[in-house]
């Protein structure tokens, strides 16, 4: 009996040493993708950067076909179980915390480049040229517009608009109604299609995780082929050595300072979610990203299924550090030009205008310039400003939602190192998705 049970140890602990190796295989291959499509796309050949374009588009229309239900499916099933449970407070309440504090560090350090940095105002012809470049019907959205949005009046519209906040209200909804219905047969059966279509979802996901170098190698070839056209440049460079050196500063130190207070080793987590950083750098999107940002979370970091799928999804709507140093450095920069007075109060009021403005962004492409751009014309700013950002808004809005994720994947980690032992994990059946 003893020597069955030294055999079985065993070959446990050859099972998770092979798993280890795998990992590390699979982080070399998405590194050398991105090192390989990068250099082919600097070649310049057309053919080729046609090819990797529609790669590209393939691979992102995918993550966009997933995205949708796995965030509908992750928070229905995860409040479905726990709902009427003190783990669903416990979970949501670590989740905040961490998203409230990492996103108002992100805003912080936005206002502090802004002042060190000091960009100055533009001329007023290019402020005037800009504004052909905002698209027109954005140009008369208000706040107010973008918070009804989010409100939903029938059940598809959500789903085929792809708006994750309203989705995730329908997906609230149904999931605290399945926790709290009576524990009916039919209650049993649904909740027995809705388990089986998860599945299903992270079976797809898995293939996806499977081909993603190819991915990876065409959108670092895309990038790397507008870079060398000269497509993506920008002639605002104060103002965007303050928004990229913030994403910066937040990336490299405030998140792995976060961790390390946590006792958690910021290289083995970054790591371990690299597959979604990655895929979310040239996604930009946030909530595409999900699928894959679920799955490394539960196979690479193991975290528990019923942290992850709840504390992934909320992150992936609320938790936007990039978009907070974004909103309220454009803000201050849009205003400075407009000539607003830039009084210290002043800035600190559109600090936590920013801090609740990201906390209501969807974690869609381009996301943080429309909210911005709503803003600005709710208080009646010039907008043309907006439009001489837009041509070199597309880096930004990568190193933004890579710095999303990156935060997504911390506070994930965060939340599941300080609950281990106190949230069960779930039976067989129910983390059948994972």
């Amino acid at each position: 009996m003893k020597k069955n049970e030294e055999v079985q140890a065993a070959a446990q602990k050859a099972l998770e040493a092979n798993k280890k190796n795998k990992q590390g295989r699979q982080f070399v291959l998405w590194m050398l993708a991105l090192v390989v499509g990068a250099a082919l796309g600097w070649l310049g050949i057309k053919p080729l950067n046609e090819l990797f374009t529609f790669i590209a588009t393939v691979f992102t229309r995918l993550f966009q076909f997933i995205a949708v239900p796995t965030i509908a499916l992750a928070v229905i099933t995860t409040l479905a179980q726990l709902g009427g449970k003190k783990e669903t407070g416990r979970i949501f309440a670590h989740a905040v915390t961490y998203t409230l504090l990492t996103t108002i560090c992100a805003a912080g350090i936005g206002l502090m480049m802004y002042l060190w940095i000091a960009p100055g105002n533009l001329p007023a012809d290019i402020i005037g040229a800009g504004t052909a470049n905002v698209p027109q019907k954005l140009g008369h959205l208000t706040y107010y517009d973008h918070i009804l949005s989010v409100i939903p009046n029938n059940l598809l519209q959500p789903f085929l608009s792809g708006n994750v906040l309203a989705v995730m209200m329908i997906a609230a909804a149904f999931g605290l109604g399945l926790a709290f219905m009576p524990k009916t047969e039919n209650r049993d059966i649904l909740m027995k299609g809705i388990m089986g279509f998860q599945e299903l979802l992270f079976t797809l996901i898995r293939a996806l995780l499977f081909i993603l170098p190819v991915g990876i190698l065409a959108f670092a070839a895309q990038l790397s082929a507008q870079i060398e056209a000269g497509v993506i440049v920008g002639a605002l460079g104060k103002y965007t050595a303050v928004i990229i050196g913030s994403n910066v500063i937040q990336f490299f130190i405030v998140i792995p300072v976060f961790l390390l207070a946590r006792g958690l080793n910021p290289l083995q987590v970054f790591k371990k979610m690299s597959p979604a950083i990655a895929v979310a750098l040239f996604t930009k999107s946030s909530a595409g990203t999900l699928p894959v940002t679920l799955a490394s979370a539960e196979h690479n970091m193991k975290a528990n299924p019923a942290v992850s799928r709840f504390v992934l999804p909320i992150c992936t709507t609320i938790n936007m550090n990039g978009c907070a140093a974004f909103i309220l450095v454009t803000s201050l920069f849009v205003m400075q030009n407009a000539g607003y007075e830039m009084s210290m109060p002043t800035m600190i009021t559109w600090l936590f205008v920013a801090v609740l403005a990201a906390i209501g962004n969807a974690g869609v492409p381009m996301g943080c310039y429309f909210l911005t751009l709503s803003l600005m014309s709710g208080i009646g700013a010039p907008i043309g400003i907006m439009g001489v950002i837009l041509p070199i808004y597309t880096i930004i809005d990568m190193i933004e939602t890579a710095e999303n994720v990156w935060s997504d994947s911390a506070v994930c980690a965060m939340t599941d190192h300080d609950l281990k032992g106190k949230i069960p994990e779930p039976s067989d059946g129910e983390a059948a998705g994972a």
